[in-house]
């Protein structure tokens, strides 16, 4: 069974990652959404290891301590993280693992895997991008510029990431994301055991062994 790819998944708020995950997820099967792990207690109808991962602070800084979070933050007074076992064992069952964070969070999981894949999620203009923040019907004007203050502050990192991807047609966007996954499963940089073993067997023929 190959081994799965690790997906990072950011984007400015309103360009729909959310609803391109589920997405993906219901259309094709091998993918798996990565489970955070938070401080905070849950909500009416979360379930323990589907929503999150829930945790006392003294069992969360104790995963930090151990090496044990691929990335984490504190917000509003918990922390929020991402569990390396939980991530490590689904691309071992050869599930490519989606995590949506922003791009602080992305520069440190590429620190630990720097073969994952990072791609970067917009809406085809700004002008559409207001659209979708005042169709939630939920941001008031000075949040919706809040939201622009932010994504001007994040369009400056864009060029870290693989791939930019732009959800237009939420159909055509999925089908796109899913054949980048593909070909990039097959970059040198994500095969180098593959590498490792035809340029060994190379030589042994060379010898006539």
């Amino acid at each position: 069974m190959d081994k799965g790819i690790l997906i990072v998944l950011s984007g400015f708020s309103g360009a729909g990652k959310g609803t391109l995950m589920k997405a993906l997820l219901k259309t094709y099967d091998n993918y798996a959404l990565s489970v955070s792990m938070t401080t905070r207690s849950p909500r009416p109808g979360e379930v323990d290891g589907r929503e999150y991962f829930f945790s006392t602070k003294e069992v969360f800084e104790e995963k930090i301590a151990q090496n044990g979070l691929i990335e984490y933050a504190e917000y509003c007074g918990n922390y929020y993280g991402t569990p390396r076992d939980y991530v490590e064992k689904q691309l071992a069952a050869g599930k490519d693992v989606i995590l949506e964070i922003e791009i602080q969070g992305m520069r440190k999981v590429k620190k630990m895997f720097p073969e994952m894949l990072p791609l970067f999620v917009t809406p085809p203009d700004a002008g559409e991008l207001v659209r979708r923040l005042r169709g939630r019907g939920t941001e008031s004007d000075e949040a919706i510029a809040g939201r622009l203050s932010t994504a001007i502050i994040e369009s400056e990192g864009i060029e870290d990431y693989e791939y930019i991807v732009v959800n237009d047609d939420l159909e055509s966007c999925v089908k796109e994301i899913h054949a980048i996954v593909q070909a990039a499963k097959r970059a040198p940089a994500r095969n180098k055991e593959f590498i490792k073993t035809i340029r060994e067997e190379l030589k042994l023929l060379s010898k006539g062994e």
